[in-house]
């Protein structure tokens, strides 16, 4: 498996996510692809400089978890192969309110994904209190510090059943940055 037979079997699925959900390729092995903690993608040791190639393969990154193990796939109609993710696939980077009542928030990944934080696209708090967002399909991004500073600055303490916890409210829902 090499990175020119995966971009050439990906080549026509540039505009929109293609439908993994609906490919069950066979498995192809592993292919020495790594996401690091910091959101950088390296191939062979050495890290991908252009970013249309990371966006690519991302838009058909899906995540399995077997057994309490979680693996990471790239996968084509015709073949799956397993990478490395060393946190999550993605990294949480900017964030905007779309509207004057600050009510709708916009936020954006390191690869350009933008959609509202909503309940389809939830934040969460691990219990090291690691802060993620769902992308897509069942794809973390692990929110940046900076964009977490900037929300504990506009998130108010509230009450809780699980004590005195840091609220952000956007698109009708609330989500906890952590308790204190």
């Amino acid at each position: 498996m090499s990175l020119d037979k995966i971009s050439t079997q990906l080549a026509g699925n540039k505009n929109s996510l293609p439908p993994v959900e609906s490919w069950n390729p066979p498995y192809c092995g592993e292919i020495d692809i790594q996401i690091k903690a910091n959101g950088d993608w390296f191939y062979d040791g050495g890290i991908f400089k252009r970013l249309p190639l990371v966006k690519l393969f991302a838009s058909v990154l899906i995540k399995e978890i077997n057994n309490d193990v979680t693996e990471y796939f790239l996968v084509t109609p015709v073949e799956k192969v397993k990478i490395k993710v060393d946190d999550a696939p993605f990294i949480l980077t900017q964030w905007h309110w779309l509207d004057k009542e600050e009510t709708i928030m916009q936020v954006s990944t390191n690869l350009h994904d933008e959609f509202i934080l909503n309940a389809e696209h939830p934040l969460m708090v691990t219990e090291n209190g690691d802060l993620y967002v769902t992308v897509r399909r069942n794809l973390l991004a692990k929110v940046h510090r900076n964009v977490y500073y900037q929300w504990a600055d506009i998130a108010q303490a509230t009450e809780t059943e699980n004590g005195t916890e840091l609220l952000l409210s956007s698109a009708e829902c609330q989500f906890s940055l952590g308790r204190f």
